[in-house]
């Protein structure tokens, strides 16, 4: 709300000595903005417009205009502004005596409790030469309007950082085996067949057959290649013949196994990806030079005899590179069938050590609803994993939707002395920071909370505090709750404010108290006794703070 405050005409007083009476400084000769005063990130900052008239200001006067916030039982004064007559050598605003002229100056202190009920005085410190001059001081302006300063309390039900579970009930898994042909050959060697990729092979297929409930066998993919010397045509052949020798393979050890799956194969007559990766990552002279000639030619045959070209490097390629091309790829496609909600939640109550980290954390983040389910299932958490941060976190997120905030410190700094970039405990002990008012250290924290799941809420609950409402309010297009409200009532987006306070499924005291002060904006009286009536009843606490509110300063005559 922002008006001129007309007040009361000073009694004609003797501004500056001389030739008779001279007009006096009236109230109506200060405008500030806003009125009445609002609390903006811990401070009372406005900005008066001094009109001094015709006449007013003699040509040797220096006058020291120092605005005054005074409520009951304290006072604070902001920066003294100057102004002086023409004739005066110094370097303050100069005031015509014949027009009289405009100043403006910029006042600003710090909240303090009890300035939301308090009035804006203008004090003045007068003389010509080295005669002081009294003058009458004025009220100019009163306040103040803290309605941001309760973010400090709709912080404290915002939605807090959870660190999420990996849970996965089916993680796709594979399991690869090579072997390597003699150039021109298909066989598969007894050498090959021995290796330990090809033991892993037949050790996966088994675990399967013999834990079919946990182990879903969805396919096997055989590929086969040659490398690219020779003619494309041999190549062709050599590659289709060494697929079906390792297709066969393959249902061999299904067959032995009993188990049944689709087996998809295919074949490459010459592996120019796989060269390629190869030559690149040797040292042989050259590679760049061989890779950016090869690739001039897409003939198959042409690239065949162009790698016999480059003699230098021929034998090389012959040795280290073509030979590992050679080759047939089997890969076992398989689920791994995580244990059912009800085994999880079972294994929680009767033996919490066998569950994984992942499982324990989606026991608390998803299979139960209450905080003290949550409590015991992140303590055995913290039990068996002792290293991981983030049922720290989630502990530190109970404590601070309880209330406790001497807890939440305690579990938070654990989890960030695990891993001091984790984004949950950031942010978590960021909002901690403003519901404390302590925004420096709001900043700080959530500055490094990029990435938690509340980043974008705590970022808006930082920029009213900062006193940024337009930022703030997008920052919560996601949120129904009180901190959306609030930013939205503060960037005077009534609409959506109205939107939300009615959107909110639980409404506590904060929520009927918003719902109160958009009905005073609107000039809804009847909502605004409603609502304020409601929010007394649930919490007392703001008897005092709603009759001492300037939102509701036309309800309080």
């Amino acid at each position: 709300m922002k008006q001129t405050i007309s007040l009361l005409s000073a009694v004609a007083a003797v501004l500056l000595t001389g030739c008779g009476k001279q007009k006096a400084f009236v109230s109506d000769n200060f405008a500030v903005s806003p009125t009445p005063l609002e609390y903006v990130a811990g401070e009372v900052p406005a900005t008066i417009s001094i009109n001094v008239p015709a006449k007013v200001m003699p040509k040797k006067a220096v006058v020291a205009c120092t605005p005054v916030l005074k409520w009951n039982g304290g006072a604070a004064a902001g920066d003294p502004f100057t102004l002086q007559g023409e004739k005066v050598e110094a370097n303050n605003t100069i005031i015509s005596y014949k027009n009289g002229g405009h100043a403006t100056m910029r006042f600003c202190v710090p909240f303090q409790e009890g300035m939301e009920k308090s009035e804006l005085f203008m004090q003045f410190n007068a003389h010509k030469g080295k005669k002081v001059l009294k003058m009458p001081t004025v009220k100019i302006g009163y306040g103040t309007q803290y309605t941001a300063a309760l973010i400090t309390r709709t912080a404290k039900t915002a939605n807090f950082g959870l660190a999420p579970d990996n849970f996965q009930r089916v993680i796709n898994q594979k399991q690869e085996a090579a072997v390597k042909f003699l150039i021109g050959q298909a066989n598969l060697r007894g050498s090959e067949l021995n290796s330990q990729t090809i033991q892993d092979f037949i050790k996966t297929l088994k675990n399967i057959k013999n834990d079919e409930e946990s182990l879903v066998l969805n396919n096997i993919e055989v590929s086969a290649y040659a490398s690219p010397d020779g003619s494309y045509a041999l190549n062709e052949k050599l590659a289709e013949k060494r697929s079906s020798v390792s297709e066969g393979y393959v249902n061999q050890q299904l067959k032995q196994q009993k188990l049944a799956t689709n087996v998809d194969t295919k074949f490459t007559a010459e592996d120019w990806e796989g060269f390629q990766a190869l030559v690149t990552a040797s040292n042989l002279p050259d590679k760049d030079i061989i890779l950016r000639v090869l690739s001039m030619y897409e003939d198959p045959e042409l690239r065949e005899r162009e790698i016999r070209n480059v003699a230098i490097v021929y034998k090389e390629l012959a040795d280290a590179v073509l030979p590992e091309l050679r080759r047939a790829r089997m890969v076992i496609n398989y689920d791994v069938i995580g244990r059912s909600d009800d085994a999880i939640l079972a294994l929680v109550d009767t033996d919490p050590a066998k569950l994984s980290l992942e499982e324990l954390l989606y026991a608390a983040n998803v299979l139960v609803t209450s905080d003290t389910q949550k409590q015991p299932i992140l303590s055995n958490a913290i039990k068996y994993y002792p290293n991981n941060y983030r049922a720290y976190n989630n502990l530190g997120m109970l404590a601070m939707r309880q209330g406790d905030n001497d807890g939440a410190q305690r579990y938070l700094r654990q989890a960030l002395g695990i891993d001091a970039n984790a984004p949950e405990p950031n942010v978590n002990l960021g909002m901690l920071a403003l519901q404390n008012g302590q925004f420096k250290d709001a900043e700080m924290y959530i500055a490094k909370g990029v990435g938690a799941n509340n980043f974008e809420e705590a970022l808006g609950h930082l920029y009213v505090a900062q006193g940024k409402y337009n930022q703030a309010s997008t920052k919560f297009a996601k949120s129904v709750n009180n901190s959306a409200a609030l930013a939205y009532i503060l960037a005077q987006e009534y609409a959506e404010a109205g939107k939300t306070l009615t959107s909110i499924k639980n409404p506590d005291a904060t929520t009927y108290y918003l719902r109160a002060i958009l009905a005073a904006r609107m000039q809804q009286s009847a909502d605004v006794k409603e609502n304020l009536a409601k929010a007394i009843a649930l919490d007392p606490s703001l008897t005092q703070r709603a009759a001492n509110d300037a939102e509701f300063s036309d309800y309080n005559k």
